[in-house]
């Protein structure tokens, strides 16, 4: 095949169609993968979300299906003053901007009041840390009720009437009642000490010999 030949084949009508055809095949291709990543992605397209907070589940899910959105309950928490099954947090928040079908994923208000283990607090520690520790968790105290003991030192934990003891896992709204010594005891002979516990002693025996009976012909 002449140079000439070749060059000429080049410039001819069918091989120009041939190429004007691969390249609107490509223009095709190119666009039709555009439209669909915009169809998918749906670009553009923003729907605000709906505030949800503070209503109950079964009507925060219809809420957001309204406006394309799924609500998907992820996580409990506790608020005494709600009642149960009542949204407590959502995310992403209200007013936020996202894509159609987006999900909102929802804290609700558990049905169950939470408990927590009871720490080791009786006969362990004074009251003012008892009252401390008992508090920071989010306990309640009722009045103490006193008992014979050290005066201020906690010697047990009532929860409804009935003892308890550390690890019971008590309800996180309990109000508990705290054993506490009064600083007085049963038999204050029984209960004194360093020297005076000497002259107790040296009491007693002085009475003891006094009232023995010495025979006359000892």
């Amino acid at each position: 095949m002449t140079i000439k030949e070749f060059f000429g084949k080049l410039t001819s009508k069918i091989i120009w169609v041939n190429l004007l055809a691969m390249f609107l095949i490509i223009v095709a291709i190119a666009v039709g993968i555009w439209i669909g990543l915009e169809r998918y992605t749906m670009h553009g397209v923003e729907i605000t979300v709906p505030n949800v907070k503070g209503m109950r589940v079964y009507d925060a899910r219809q809420t957001l299906e309204r406006q394309g959105l799924v609500a998907v309950v992820t996580d409990s928490g506790y608020n005494k003053t709600l009642p149960s099954g009542t949204v407590l947090e959502q995310t992403p928040a209200n007013n936020s901007q996202v894509k159609p079908g987006r999900e909102i994923y929802l804290t609700i208000n558990t049905t169950r009041t939470p408990t927590l283990p009871m720490p080791d607090i009786a006969d362990n520690s004074s009251l003012r840390e008892a009252e401390a520790r008992l508090t920071a968790m989010g306990f309640k105290l009722s009045p103490c009720e006193y008992v014979d003991g050290e005066r201020d030192w906690v010697y047990g934990v009532k929860y409804r009437g009935k003892n308890i003891f550390g690890g019971d896992r008590i309800p996180i709204d309990a109000e508990l009642t705290l054993q506490v010594g009064s600083g007085s005891f049963g038999d204050d002979s029984l209960y004194v000490s360093g020297d005076d516990s000497i002259s107790v002693m040296e009491e007693e025996l002085y009475d003891e010999d006094r009232d023995v009976t010495v025979p006359d012909d000892f």
